[in-house]
């Protein structure tokens, strides 16, 4: 039996949290075994645990914050839009991808895309 739409929208609010606060491990946590992460949609498709983390791993140093703008869950799957902001120095950046998630029956991540390009990210 799928997850359930409640189930599966705690996953993704717990997820954009963890991209502004987490570690690569909590993160890397939500993701089943043989769970993949393409991000962005276009780029090398991430296929272990290990590279997974070290996605993550390189938003740990920045200060970030994230917000959930929109969520659809529907049968077992997850299409969100949300925005993560970084401080890099004086400047603030801005970017707002939609990601695509697919989850097993506990809830956790078996894939992953990220729709954005670099002409999605903005100043603020």
């Amino acid at each position: 039996m799928p997850a359930s739409n409640e189930a599966v929208r705690a996953v993704v609010e717990r997820y954009v949290a963890l991209v502004a606060t987490g570690t690569a491990k909590q993160i890397s946590e939500l993701y089943a075994d043989g769970a993949t992460v393409e991000d962005p949609v276009g780029s090398e498709v991430l296929t272990t645990r290990e590279q997974i983390e070290a996605f993550y791993a390189t938003l740990e140093p920045p200060e970030q914050e994230t917000r959930l703008v929109a969520a659809r869950v529907v049968a077992g799957e997850a299409v969100f839009h949300f925005e993560v902001r970084t401080k890099a120095g004086d400047q603030t950046y801005v970017l707002a991808p939609f990601d695509v998630m697919t989850f097993d029956d506990d809830a956790r991540i078996t894939s992953m895309r990220a729709y954005w390009s670099d002409t999605d990210m903005t100043v603020a």
